[in-house]
């Protein structure tokens, strides 16, 4: 029988080291991701693009590995110079800061471990920290193995409109409930937009009430930013550290993965205020300690590139967001034909579809009967139409599955013949269902 409990490890001297629900929410994620990856199963689950990096960004990667020797041996433990450097240029005029390259950034290994580092640097034991549901799968985990407390606060999708395709935008955030979230214990809330599985990007507005709130309560903001240049229909990304005050509170995340489509390389970066920083130099110090020379290398000069070329029609952020938002247009026009309802995503990767119609026809899927009805119906929609994606009860903490267990997330960033191939299937799977 499928059912959350608690896993304890504990340390040699009984002290507890790690609490996390079982199956964690990584767990199930490995699970469908597994499950997808099968022959002949277009894999629209898992988060990463199907086609190669940027020219330039390949070519600055044979560069680093064929180029100087040198870029074999270690480099400074907290980033490659030309990188630190860049990231701080380039993003200080993003966020209106005057950023040191030394005291103001920390390269990782990817976006994953900035927010490890952040979480093993800022959080102790029995500190809270605010998740908004949905939430990127590692948020919850981190914060127990941290010693923390996970305190969950959902955004709540608007009533639906008949005839009319929903918007992320309708899912908002209770400003009353989200206020009394926050306690004396409070030491962080993790902030991820463009937001992972829903695709909403936070606007100004909302970001203003989370940082009033953070500087009310002398609260952290970490801002999981790692799709900031995936937005899409004119809606506007705005970086929280660059409000009044948020600065010098705020951990600002990103990805080379991401930025250049270029998940394998595992660069990602962290950038806030000295104060911040400095414990998070200290638990990658004592951990990680260095980054790989040659990939730091590759991101630096492709940075480079892009700096060259960002705002004009050139620019591969420009382009990059112009063929993601056709993907999304394309595949958002595919589900409906078999009865899903896409939620229209503002930015990322992803979107998440309502399978409620479906649901309503085929209620009784196998599978154990607290078992969460999205994670038995991907299984279904798996094996018998060969199409993989996420539950997006995933995303949620287990009080909350089951008021969400309608919906399910498709990464849409594929290449044109993984598109066509879900069409295939799609149309095969209306022509199925009949007139």
């Amino acid at each position: 029988m499928w059912q959350p409990s608690v896993c304890t490890w504990w340390g040699p001297s009984g002290e507890r080291r790690l609490e996390l629900p079982s199956p964690s929410a990584f767990t199930r994620l490995v699970e469908f991701i597994k499950l997808s990856s099968e022959d002949d199963i277009v894999n629209l689950g898992q988060g990463f693009p199907d086609f190669p990096p940027p020219a330039f960004a390949v070519e600055a990667f044979q560069h680093a590995v064929s180029g100087d020797f040198m870029l074999n041996q270690y480099t400074t433990a907290f980033g490659y110079p030309p990188l630190t450097r860049i990231l701080a240029s380039f993003f200080g005029k993003l966020l209106g800061q005057e950023i040191n390259p030394r005291k103001n950034v920390l390269v990782t290994v990817g976006a994953y471990g900035a927010l490890f580092t952040a979480f093993q640097a800022l959080v102790d034991e029995g500190d809270e920290v605010i998740i908004i549901e949905p939430f990127f799968d590692c948020y919850e985990p981190m914060t127990l193995m941290a010693g923390g407390r996970p305190v969950f606060v959902s955004l709540k999708p608007s009533p639906t409109r008949d005839g009319e395709l929903d918007s992320c935008s309708d899912w908002q955030l209770d400003p009353v409930e989200l206020a009394s979230k926050f306690t004396s214990r409070t030491k962080a809330l993790i902030l991820n937009t463009p937001s992972n599985p829903l695709g909403k990007v936070f606007s100004r507005a909302e970001l203003e009430l989370v940082a009033s709130l953070c500087q009310q309560h002398d609260v952290v903001c970490i801002a999981d930013e790692v799709y900031q240049w995936l937005v899409y229909d004119g809606y506007q990304h705005v970086s929280i550290a660059s409000l009044p005050g948020m600065w010098d509170r705020t951990l600002t995340i990103g990805s080379a993965g991401k930025t250049f489509s270029a998940t394998g390389w595992k660069v990602g970066w962290v950038l806030g205020p000295g104060r911040l920083l400095k414990h998070l130099h200290t638990v990658h110090q004592n951990s990680i300690f260095h980054c790989p020379t040659q990939a730091q290398a590759a991101v630096a000069e492709s940075f480079e590139w892009e700096q060259l070329h960002f705002g004009q029609p050139s620019s591969y952020f420009v382009q990059f967001q112009q063929a993601s938002q056709r993907s999304r247009d394309h595949v958002m026009r595919s589900l409906q034909v078999v009865g899903l309802r896409p939620i229209i995503p503002q930015g990322s990767y992803f979107l998440i579809t309502d399978i409620s119609e479906l649901k309503s026809k085929m209620p009784d899927l196998p599978g154990a009967t607290d078992e969460p009805y999205d994670s038995r119906f991907v299984k279904w929609m798996i094996k018998n139409k060969g199409l993989g994606a996420i539950p997006v009860s995933i995303f949620y903490s287990a009080p909350h599955r089951k008021h969400f267990d309608h919906y399910i997330r498709i990464c849409f960033v594929k290449d044109e013949s993984t598109l066509q191939a879900m069409d295939k299937k799609l149309q095969k799977w209306k022509d199925e269902l009949g007139p």
